[in-house]
């Protein structure tokens, strides 16, 4: 659903600002959101009846057979991450992208170089980290993927994801020393990256992150549609697929395309 801003208009009849056609769109797709996040908790304890994984706040490794191709692929995602840390100032933040992220974090801490999201596919991205888009590519069930950039300090409040439909991947790319002041919580268990290992876990549980250290913390982030049987497993991708089409995520992807505007001059190492 887009709000156009042809139809706002002051109590006096006269056009909006700006910034208050920008707060109303953002609130709009906000409220979409969690409506639907409520409507998708909903199912979710019929859905976990058919799990073919194990349900519980983290996961084991082998749970997916790829995981041991992508650990041994870190060398070359690094390569293309150091490019594109070296543009960090012009990266957008992770609220400035999806507006719902606001709710926990609102500074410069959470930075974000997507690839794709939801059937969304940023080729702009995607030609400057070619290595890591055949990664991703590789990957069966791949909803989402993305450099998640924590900055020194950040902490990410305590949250949940809105389905669990997906499991969430990390596959860790720089983990500052010492890597133990840095790490997740996932329904009460703690965990630490290592640097060019792996987590999985369910996102479903609360879940917070921190990074306590004086340098950034980056991960490859993905979200893998969860194992299920029938006829579970087609409801899940039925709804995995109109998440896609939902205004969360068009809303997510006219945003990120604005983003790719502002910085198209910019010199990549991997740019066409």
């Amino acid at each position: 659903m887009r709000i156009t801003c042809a139809h706002m208009s002051t109590a006096s009849g006269s056009a909006a600002p700006p910034s208050q056609i920008g707060g109303l769109r953002d609130k709009a797709v906000t409220t979409a959101t969690h409506l639907g996040g409520r409507a998708l908790h909903s199912t979710e304890n019929w859905l976990l009846k058919y799990s073919l994984v194990p349900t519980t706040p983290f996961l084991p490794l082998d749970t997916f057979d790829w995981v041991e191709r992508a650990e041994r692929s870190v060398a070359d995602v690094q390569a293309e991450l150091d490019e594109v840390l070296s543009h960090r100032e012009d990266l957008p933040n992770f609220q400035d992208i999806s507006v719902d992220q606001k709710s926990i974090s609102d500074d410069e801490g959470w930075k974000t170089f997507f690839f794709l999201a939801y059937g969304y596919r940023s080729e702009v991205n995607r030609r400057r980290c070619p290595k890591t888009a055949a990664l991703l590519d590789s990957i069966p069930g791949l909803v989402t993927g993305f450099f998640s950039i924590l900055g020194p300090g950040k902490h990410l409040p305590p949250h949940r994801g809105p389905w669990r439909g997906v499991l969430r991947y990390h596959l860790a790319l720089k983990v500052p020393e010492p890597a133990s002041a840095s790490g997740i919580r996932v329904g009460g268990e703690v965990a630490h990256w290592e640097e060019g290992k792996s987590l999985l876990f369910d996102d479903g549980y609360m879940h917070e992150a921190w990074n306590g250290t004086d340098s950034v913390r980056v991960v490859l982030f993905c979200d893998i549609i969860r194992p299920l049987r029938a006829p579970a497993d087609q409801v899940n991708r039925a709804l995995v697929k109109a998440i896609g089409w939902s205004p969360f995520i068009q809303d997510a992807r006219n945003r990120h395309e604005a983003w790719e505007k502002r910085v198209e001059g910019l010199r990549w190492g991997n740019s066409n």
